[in-house]
Protein backbone atom coordinates (compact mmCIF):
# COMPACT_ATOMS: atom_id res chain seq x y z
CA UNK A 1 0.00 0.00 0.00
CA UNK A 2 1.23 3.39 -1.20
CA UNK A 3 1.35 6.14 1.42
CA UNK A 4 0.00 9.59 0.88
CA UNK A 5 3.07 11.86 0.61
CA UNK A 6 1.24 14.70 2.36
CA UNK A 7 0.85 15.16 6.13
CA UNK A 8 -2.56 15.80 7.12
CA UNK A 9 -2.31 15.16 11.05
CA UNK A 10 -0.25 16.13 14.36
CA UNK A 11 0.22 15.68 17.60
CA UNK A 12 0.09 17.58 20.20
CA UNK A 13 1.88 16.13 23.62
CA UNK A 14 0.09 18.39 26.48
CA UNK A 15 -0.06 16.07 29.56
CA UNK A 16 3.09 17.47 31.77
CA UNK A 17 2.25 18.75 34.65
CA UNK A 18 4.38 22.49 33.73
CA UNK A 19 6.26 22.01 37.46
CA UNK A 20 8.64 24.45 36.57
CA UNK A 21 5.17 27.44 36.41
CA UNK A 22 4.05 26.32 39.66
CA UNK A 23 1.67 27.71 41.20
CA UNK A 24 0.23 29.32 38.01
CA UNK A 25 0.03 25.60 36.76
CA UNK A 26 -2.25 24.30 39.71
CA UNK A 27 -5.54 25.66 37.74
CA UNK A 28 -4.23 26.43 34.49
CA UNK A 29 -2.35 24.04 32.00
CA UNK A 30 0.92 25.65 31.20
CA UNK A 31 -0.40 25.12 27.06
CA UNK A 32 -3.12 27.43 28.44
CA UNK A 33 -0.61 29.88 29.34
CA UNK A 34 -0.55 33.09 27.53
CA UNK A 35 1.86 34.35 25.34
CA UNK A 36 0.76 38.15 25.17
CA UNK A 37 -2.69 37.13 24.65
CA UNK A 38 -3.03 33.86 23.22
CA UNK A 39 -2.25 30.87 24.67
CA UNK A 40 0.75 28.78 23.55
CA UNK A 41 -2.06 26.14 22.39
CA UNK A 42 -3.56 28.56 20.12
CA UNK A 43 -0.02 29.34 18.61
CA UNK A 44 0.86 24.99 17.37
CA UNK A 45 -2.25 25.12 16.41
CA UNK A 46 -2.09 27.71 13.69
CA UNK A 47 0.99 26.96 12.59
CA UNK A 48 -0.34 23.43 12.25
CA UNK A 49 -3.18 25.18 10.35
CA UNK A 50 -0.88 26.64 7.58
CA UNK A 51 0.93 23.78 7.29
CA UNK A 52 -2.71 21.93 5.88
CA UNK A 53 -3.12 19.70 8.83
CA UNK A 54 -6.65 19.00 9.12
CA UNK A 55 -6.98 15.97 12.17
CA UNK A 56 -5.47 17.42 15.57
CA UNK A 57 -4.62 14.88 17.98
CA UNK A 58 -4.38 16.35 21.55
CA UNK A 59 -2.39 13.98 23.72
CA UNK A 60 -3.55 14.80 27.47
CA UNK A 61 -4.39 13.64 31.28
CA UNK A 62 -7.44 12.79 32.34
CA UNK A 63 -9.99 14.86 34.14
CA UNK A 64 -8.01 17.92 32.63
CA UNK A 65 -10.89 20.06 30.58
CA UNK A 66 -9.50 23.29 30.19
CA UNK A 67 -8.05 22.46 27.05
CA UNK A 68 -11.61 21.07 25.76
CA UNK A 69 -13.49 24.01 26.92
CA UNK A 70 -10.84 26.52 25.32
CA UNK A 71 -11.21 24.48 21.79
CA UNK A 72 -15.21 24.54 22.38
CA UNK A 73 -17.63 27.48 20.77
CA UNK A 74 -18.60 29.88 23.51
CA UNK A 75 -22.08 31.23 21.61
CA UNK A 76 -22.96 33.53 24.65
CA UNK A 77 -19.78 35.08 24.05
CA UNK A 78 -19.62 34.98 20.33
CA UNK A 79 -23.05 37.26 20.16
CA UNK A 80 -21.85 39.78 22.80
CA UNK A 81 -19.17 40.66 20.52
CA UNK A 82 -21.17 40.35 17.57
CA UNK A 83 -24.25 42.26 19.06
CA UNK A 84 -21.38 44.71 20.42
CA UNK A 85 -19.85 45.09 17.08
CA UNK A 86 -16.76 43.95 18.27
CA UNK A 87 -15.47 42.88 15.02
CA UNK A 88 -11.75 42.28 15.20
CA UNK A 89 -12.50 40.63 18.97
CA UNK A 90 -14.68 38.41 17.33
CA UNK A 91 -12.26 37.28 14.66
CA UNK A 92 -9.48 36.48 17.11
CA UNK A 93 -12.40 34.36 19.30
CA UNK A 94 -13.42 32.32 15.96
CA UNK A 95 -9.51 31.53 15.29
CA UNK A 96 -9.87 29.39 18.69
CA UNK A 97 -12.36 27.12 17.33
CA UNK A 98 -11.70 23.79 15.47
CA UNK A 99 -14.57 21.54 13.91
CA UNK A 100 -15.49 18.77 16.25
CA UNK A 101 -14.80 15.63 13.49
CA UNK A 102 -11.09 17.46 13.20
CA UNK A 103 -10.16 17.21 17.33
CA UNK A 104 -9.37 13.93 18.84
CA UNK A 105 -8.38 13.11 22.18
CA UNK A 106 -5.64 10.33 23.59
CA UNK A 107 -4.79 10.04 27.21
CA UNK A 108 -1.70 9.36 28.88
CA UNK A 109 -1.89 7.64 32.12
CA UNK A 110 1.73 7.76 33.17
CA UNK A 111 4.14 10.47 32.65
CA UNK A 112 6.80 8.71 31.01
CA UNK A 113 8.14 10.60 28.63
CA UNK A 114 7.45 12.09 25.10
CA UNK A 115 7.65 9.17 23.44
CA UNK A 116 5.03 7.37 25.49
CA UNK A 117 2.96 10.48 24.77
CA UNK A 118 3.07 9.63 21.32
CA UNK A 119 2.41 5.84 21.65
CA UNK A 120 -0.47 6.71 23.09
CA UNK A 121 -2.00 8.51 20.07
CA UNK A 122 -1.35 5.58 18.02
CA UNK A 123 -4.53 4.31 17.21
CA UNK A 124 -5.48 7.75 16.27
CA UNK A 125 -2.07 8.41 13.99
CA UNK A 126 -3.12 5.32 11.58
CA UNK A 127 -0.55 4.12 8.87
CA UNK A 128 0.43 7.77 7.20
CA UNK A 129 3.15 10.25 8.39
CA UNK A 130 2.19 12.50 11.00
CA UNK A 131 3.21 15.75 12.94
CA UNK A 132 4.02 16.29 15.90
CA UNK A 133 4.15 20.00 17.74
CA UNK A 134 5.48 20.74 21.17
CA UNK A 135 3.88 24.05 22.13
CA UNK A 136 6.66 24.89 24.60
CA UNK A 137 8.57 25.60 21.53
CA UNK A 138 7.64 28.53 20.28
CA UNK A 139 8.71 29.35 16.70
CA UNK A 140 8.57 33.09 15.28
CA UNK A 141 9.08 32.77 11.63
CA UNK A 142 7.88 34.29 8.20
CA UNK A 143 6.93 30.79 6.58
CA UNK A 144 5.51 28.64 9.90
CA UNK A 145 8.33 26.11 10.44
CA UNK A 146 6.10 23.25 9.90
CA UNK A 147 4.95 24.69 7.00
CA UNK A 148 8.56 24.30 5.55
CA UNK A 149 8.55 20.98 6.75
CA UNK A 150 5.67 20.08 5.31
CA UNK A 151 6.39 21.74 1.82
CA UNK A 152 10.11 19.64 1.88
CA UNK A 153 9.03 16.79 3.55
CA UNK A 154 8.50 15.04 -0.21
CA UNK A 155 11.66 15.42 -1.15
CA UNK A 156 12.97 12.96 1.77
CA UNK A 157 10.28 11.24 3.43
CA UNK A 158 10.89 9.11 6.02
CA UNK A 159 10.99 11.05 9.57
CA UNK A 160 11.92 15.13 9.61
CA UNK A 161 13.22 16.65 12.60
CA UNK A 162 13.31 20.29 12.74
CA UNK A 163 17.15 21.40 14.27
CA UNK A 164 19.03 24.73 15.06
CA UNK A 165 22.72 25.35 16.42
CA UNK A 166 23.31 25.71 20.15
CA UNK A 167 26.51 26.79 21.41
CA UNK A 168 28.62 24.63 23.49
CA UNK A 169 27.15 25.41 26.95
CA UNK A 170 23.82 24.07 25.40
CA UNK A 171 24.35 20.91 23.75
CA UNK A 172 23.48 18.89 27.20
CA UNK A 173 20.10 20.02 26.85
CA UNK A 174 19.17 18.89 23.84
CA UNK A 175 19.39 15.96 21.37
CA UNK A 176 21.82 16.27 19.29
CA UNK A 177 22.52 14.87 15.33
CA UNK A 178 25.21 13.45 13.81
CA UNK A 179 24.41 15.04 10.38
CA UNK A 180 26.46 14.46 7.14
CA UNK A 181 27.46 17.55 6.14
CA UNK A 182 26.20 19.84 3.33
CA UNK A 183 25.65 23.58 2.51
CA UNK A 184 21.44 23.77 2.62
CA UNK A 185 19.17 23.05 5.32
CA UNK A 186 17.93 19.46 4.57
CA UNK A 187 20.68 17.05 6.03
CA UNK A 188 20.81 13.22 6.52
CA UNK A 189 21.52 11.96 9.88
CA UNK A 190 23.53 9.47 10.88
CA UNK A 191 22.94 8.95 14.61
CA UNK A 192 21.55 11.01 17.50
CA UNK A 193 22.61 11.35 21.11
CA UNK A 194 20.32 12.55 23.95
CA UNK A 195 22.11 15.68 25.96
CA UNK A 196 25.53 14.67 25.50
CA UNK A 197 28.31 15.87 27.00
CA UNK A 198 29.71 18.89 25.12
CA UNK A 199 32.87 16.71 24.93
CA UNK A 200 30.61 14.06 23.02
CA UNK A 201 28.76 15.59 20.71
CA UNK A 202 28.59 14.38 17.53
CA UNK A 203 27.83 18.37 16.26
CA UNK A 204 25.95 21.18 17.65
CA UNK A 205 22.71 20.72 15.66
CA UNK A 206 20.11 20.66 18.27
CA UNK A 207 16.90 18.69 17.51
CA UNK A 208 13.66 21.13 18.95
CA UNK A 209 10.25 20.78 18.95
CA UNK A 210 8.93 19.72 15.49
CA UNK A 211 8.95 16.46 14.14
CA UNK A 212 7.17 14.56 10.96
CA UNK A 213 7.70 10.78 12.00
CA UNK A 214 7.06 8.19 9.64
CA UNK A 215 4.38 5.72 11.11
CA UNK A 216 7.45 3.18 11.81
CA UNK A 217 8.04 4.86 14.35
CA UNK A 218 5.72 3.66 16.39
CA UNK A 219 6.73 0.09 16.31
CA UNK A 220 9.79 0.89 17.66
CA UNK A 221 7.81 2.60 20.71
CA UNK A 222 5.72 -0.06 20.97
CA UNK A 223 8.72 -1.97 21.88
CA UNK A 224 10.43 0.35 23.82
CA UNK A 225 12.22 0.10 27.29
CA UNK A 226 12.91 3.23 29.71
CA UNK A 227 15.73 5.58 28.73
CA UNK A 228 17.23 8.29 29.80
CA UNK A 229 15.38 9.72 32.79
CA UNK A 230 13.47 6.71 33.22
CA UNK A 231 11.10 7.88 30.13
CA UNK A 232 10.34 6.56 26.97
CA UNK A 233 12.46 8.28 24.83
CA UNK A 234 11.52 9.26 21.51
CA UNK A 235 15.19 10.01 20.34
CA UNK A 236 15.91 6.39 20.59
CA UNK A 237 12.48 5.73 18.25
CA UNK A 238 13.77 7.97 15.79
CA UNK A 239 17.33 6.26 15.77
CA UNK A 240 15.91 3.26 14.74
CA UNK A 241 14.29 4.67 11.59
CA UNK A 242 18.22 5.76 10.47
CA UNK A 243 18.91 3.24 7.90
CA UNK A 244 16.02 1.90 7.10
CA UNK A 245 12.71 4.61 6.41
CA UNK A 246 15.57 7.13 6.80
CA UNK A 247 16.16 10.55 8.77
CA UNK A 248 17.06 14.22 7.93
CA UNK A 249 17.32 17.17 9.95
CA UNK A 250 15.78 20.22 8.53
CA UNK A 251 17.33 23.83 10.02
CA UNK A 252 14.31 26.03 9.78
CA UNK A 253 14.49 29.73 9.13
CA UNK A 254 13.04 31.16 12.16
CA UNK A 255 13.86 32.27 16.33
CA UNK A 256 13.02 29.43 18.32
CA UNK A 257 12.04 30.51 22.00
CA UNK A 258 11.65 27.85 25.15
CA UNK A 259 8.72 28.52 26.39
CA UNK A 260 8.97 25.62 28.89
CA UNK A 261 11.54 28.17 30.94
CA UNK A 262 10.66 30.71 32.56
CA UNK A 263 13.80 33.00 31.19
CA UNK A 264 12.53 31.87 27.63
CA UNK A 265 8.75 32.85 28.62
CA UNK A 266 10.05 35.71 29.22
CA UNK A 267 12.34 36.64 26.32
CA UNK A 268 9.30 35.08 24.31
CA UNK A 269 6.57 37.63 25.53
CA UNK A 270 9.04 40.74 25.22
CA UNK A 271 9.88 39.66 21.48
CA UNK A 272 6.12 38.95 20.23
CA UNK A 273 5.05 42.06 22.01
CA UNK A 274 7.39 44.41 20.47
CA UNK A 275 6.22 42.98 17.32
CA UNK A 276 2.82 43.94 17.42
CA UNK A 277 1.65 47.33 15.90
CA UNK A 278 -0.99 47.78 19.02
CA UNK A 279 1.70 47.41 22.07
CA UNK A 280 5.19 48.29 20.19
CA UNK A 281 5.66 51.94 21.27
CA UNK A 282 3.79 51.75 24.74
CA UNK A 283 5.89 48.70 25.26
CA UNK A 284 9.40 49.72 24.26
CA UNK A 285 8.82 52.89 26.56
CA UNK A 286 8.33 50.66 28.86
CA UNK A 287 11.54 48.66 28.63
CA UNK A 288 13.41 51.51 27.89
CA UNK A 289 12.22 52.97 31.33
CA UNK A 290 12.72 49.54 33.13
CA UNK A 291 16.55 49.41 31.81
CA UNK A 292 17.00 53.07 32.97
CA UNK A 293 15.75 52.28 36.46
CA UNK A 294 17.81 49.60 37.00
CA UNK A 295 21.01 51.27 35.79
CA UNK A 296 20.19 54.47 38.30
CA UNK A 297 19.55 51.80 41.00
CA UNK A 298 23.52 50.22 40.13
Amino acid sequence: MTRRSNVTKAVFPVAGLGTRFLPATKSIPKEILPLVDRPLIQYAIDEARAAGIEEFIFVTARGRTTLKDYLDPAPCLSASLKNGNKTDLLAELERTHLPAHSVTFAYQDEPLGLGHAIWCARDLIGNDSFAVILPDDVIASATPCLQQMVEVYPTCGGTLLAAMEVGPESVGSYGILDAVAGAGPLRAVNGMVEKPDPQDAPSNLAVVGRYILHPSVLDHLSRAKPGAGGEIQLTDAIAGEIGRTGVHGYQFAGQRYDCGSKAGYLRATVAFALERPDLHEDFADCLADVARSRIAAE
